[in-house]
């Protein structure tokens, strides 16, 4: 459940967004960037509300997973020129640096959100797009999506919103390293290449490929999932006998769920366990 400032508890599918469409079907949030006139651009206003979207899942407790999407057979062209580019240039060094650690939030809450993200890429994915898409937990594309962190091409370092510490842990420090420098698009084949896609689908399945994705981890052991994206996080910091000890800890503390112990009994009853993520 999500509490609001007023202290009323409410569903996460009660969170209206004046800057994105919401659907909340069961454990699954599916929030699609809507401007798809303009390729789904954010403004200052849109990456407010993302940010605080993703802190508000952190506070429910049905929905189990969400998707990342864009309307219109794109995913986002990244910061609006005219509402975000342009206001900058005539900004000083304190708002720049508001600005910057602002867009950066929206990693962190979705970081820190427990539900797994899984980004539908199609189209065009550049920009704070692409870091969007970067920062879910899976991405999944069809055959014409094309990815670009294209800081480099308006004068800027590939440095932004987390780019040069999560694109190496997923593609490797070479490949990332041409990305940023050159600020190029990577197919989608090269993408699923190097591990930045998970799979490739076809655009008119995309979106229900990644929902019935996110349903399947929505319907497995919520704590334990939460468990993972977490470790997934903690242990980027870790040496190996730390992570090894770490997970120890995690994975006992799973062994106390009584998702666990039903999935025991039915295993025992030769059934398949229904998870009802307790």
């Amino acid at each position: 459940m999500t509490r609001y400032a007023n202290s009323v508890t409410l569903p996460l599918s009660a969170f209206t967004p004046r800057h994105f469409r919401l659907a909340v079907n069961g454990p699954v949030a599916t929030v699609t960037l809507d401007r798809p006139e303009k390729k789904n651009p954010l403004t200052f206003e849109s990456y407010r509300e993302l940010t605080d979207f993703f802190h508000a899942c952190a506070h429910d407790d049905e929905v189990k997973a969400v998707v990342m999407a864009g309307a219109g057979g794109n995913f986002s062209s990244g910061g609006d020129v005219f509402e975000i580019i342009g206001p900058l240039v005539d900004m000083d060094t304190k708002g720049l640096t508001a600005f910057t650690r602002m867009t950066g939030e929206l990693v962190k809450a979705m970081r820190a959100a427990p539900q797994p993200i899984v980004a539908a890429v199609e189209g065009i994915c550049a920009g704070a797009g692409a870091i969007v898409a970067m920062a879910s937990d899976l991405r999944i594309a069809a055959p014409g999506a094309k990815v670009a962190f294209l800081f480099n091409k308006v004068g800027l370092a590939g440095c932004d919103m987390g780019a040069c510490a999560i694109l190496p842990r997923i593609i490797g420090q070479g490949r990332a390293s041409e990305l940023l420098y050159t600020g190029r698009f990577m197919s989608a084949e090269e993408g699923e290449r190097w591990g930045f896609f998970s799979r490739l689908v076809e655009s008119a399945s995309l979106l229900g490929e990644a929902q019935d994705l996110a349903k399947a981890i929505g319907t497995g052991p919520t704590y334990a999932n939460t468990m993972t994206k977490r470790m997934l996080a903690m242990e980027w910091a870790m040496s190996v006998e730390e992570a090894i000890e770490a997970e120890a800890v995690a994975q006992a503390l799973c062994m106390t769920t009584e998702d666990f112990a039903r999935a025991y009994r039915a295993f025992a009853a030769k059934e398949k366990p229904v998870f009802k993520g307790d």
